[in-house]
């Protein structure tokens, strides 16, 4: 799993070869979402709704880096690792 960022006990990652659009995944225990990048929709999935609203707080301040690292898996290139939410 190509981490990117780890906070609060929920791990981002983007993996390589993924489908549009672009989207993290991001898992904290059993759960899991996949969230698009640009607008914070969730695509799939479901986290408790405190994670969900971190999750949400921390795609709005990398929402840049987190394009540019789906950019980067695009091209199976090493991803860069984003700060987590303090």
């Amino acid at each position: 799993m190509p981490e990117i960022s780890r906070f609060f006990g929920i791990i981002i990652a983007i993996y390589y070869n993924d489908h549009n659009p672009p989207h993290f995944h991001a898992k904290y225990g059993k759960h899991e979402v996949l969230v698009e990048i640009n607008t914070g929709i969730v695509i799939a999935g479901n986290l408790p709704q405190r994670e969900l609203n971190l999750v949400e707080e921390w795609r709005k301040l990398h929402r840049q880096e987190l394009l540019e690292d789906w950019r980067l898996a695009e091209k199976h290139r090493p991803l860069n690792k984003i700060e987590p939410l303090e």
